[in-house]
């Protein structure tokens, strides 16, 4: 009896999906290596007969440019890393409060949808409808060309409350004088915080254990208001404040809400809170009808029915989609080099124009934003898997 071929053998071997697989993973790697091997000889070799110098050496040198804001100190004779952080800084600062007030403002905004009264409903549905439809970049020409337009100078400066004043140079507004007890109030608050937490914490695992509620809410905005209010009647309670003054041409003194910050920040708010506003009516609507029946069956006021039983439902369902609309308001922010706004964007492309080093540039702006969106992503994940339904 003669022994069976070897070749039936290698045939059935390469029809397994598993070799094949491991085959075209290697064919596919070799070919993005050949293509990756191809854009960086052929983009070093333009370099090199352009007498262009390649490298992050650049940074180390002096900026030699102002920025209008910032949220650390900072001169033109600080060196361009430091000019780049603070463009970041200032990206990071307009996407946090966006972030926040888009969320307070879309989760409003979804619950008057689904109101019984019709004009709420109405009006919320008109105002969803018309923001989403236009463009963001042009409604932050609107908010910048409203502020610096249709504001009056600084001698004519509108002064709604007393050391408030509104002009087309932006909001100045008094400042406490820089004291201790600023400090002692900063760590009352970061107190108030943690102790709010751990009390929410606890509250749910009571709940969860007996039922009964504690009033968290009411607990955690007394601590917030109550802890550093104490932390500065500690330091001293000094009532002295920094209140702006007209001086020259402009006011000095207070602090300043630009026009650039304040129109860039009305933007990407009013543009975000549309689309949150549909995510939030969505996650609602997701839950049954029979949940709202059997919360009015207990007693349950429609306010409260939505609070304690159907929003910790509909989170399960928003807060996927929620997590695109903080990633595309943090990426939105990118178009504030309309408006003059010096964000990472901004701030980059001076230095790119000085010193040429234009491939070095753009990946310092796409690392950034990929680094910022990984790390909001992380965050909204981790509280996504929190929320989760577990099986017991």
């Amino acid at each position: 009896m003669q022994p069976p071929s070897s070749r039936p053998l290698r045939a059935s071997r390469w029809h397994q999906p598993a070799v094949r697989g491991i085959v075209y993973q290697v064919l596919a790697v070799g070919a993005v290596g050949l293509l990756a091997w191809f854009l960086i000889s052929n983009t070093l070799a333009n370099l090199h007969s352009r007498n262009i110098a390649s490298g992050f050496g650049f940074l180390q040198g002096e900026a030699g440019f102002a920025i209008g804001e910032s949220v650390i100190a900072y001169t033109p004779q600080d060196s361009v890393a430091r000019a780049i952080l603070v463009g970041l800084l200032n990206t990071l600062k307009i996407a946090a409060v966006g972030i926040v007030l888009s969320t307070i403002l879309g989760t409003l905004v979804g619950i008057a949808r689904l109101s019984k009264n019709v004009l709420v409903a109405k009006l919320a549905a008109a105002y969803v409808e018309l923001v989403r439809n236009v463009p963001l970049l042009l409604q932050l020409f609107f908010w910048y060309a409203l502020v610096t337009e249709h504001l009056p100078g600084p001698r004519q400066a509108l002064n709604p409350l007393p050391g408030v004043f509104l002009s087309n140079r932006g909001m100045k507004i008094p400042t406490p004088v820089d004291h201790i007890a600023l400090d002692f109030a900063l760590a009352g608050l970061f107190i108030a915080i943690a102790l709010w937490l751990l009390v929410a914490n606890f509250a749910r695992r009571r709940q969860a254990a007996t039922g009964q509620r504690l009033p968290v809410l009411r607990v955690g905005i007394a601590m917030l208001i109550g802890l550093p209010v104490l932390g500065w009647a500690i330091g001293g309670a000094p009532l002295a404040l920094d209140v702006p003054r007209l001086q020259g041409f402009n006011f000095t003194g207070g602090a300043t809400l630009s026009p650039e910050f304040a129109a860039l920040l009305a933007g990407l708010v009013f543009y975000t809170t549309a689309f949150t506003a549909e995510v939030v009516r969505a996650g609602i609507q997701s839950v049954s009808t029979g949940q709202w029946e059997a919360a009015g069956s207990i007693g349950l006021p429609r306010g409260l029915a939505l609070r304690l039983v159907v929003l910790p439902q509909a989170l399960r369902v928003i807060v996927p989609p929620m997590t695109s609309q903080f990633l595309n308001l943090t990426k939105n922010s990118s178009l504030a080099i309309a408006i003059g706004y010096p964000d990472l964007v901004s701030v980059v492309n001076t230095t790119m124009n000085q010193s040429g080093q234009a491939i070095e540039s753009i990946l310092i702006i796409m690392g950034a934003y990929l680094v910022v969106s990984l790390s909001i992503s992380l965050a909204m994940n981790a509280y996504n898997r929190r929320i989760a339904l577990t099986e017991r």
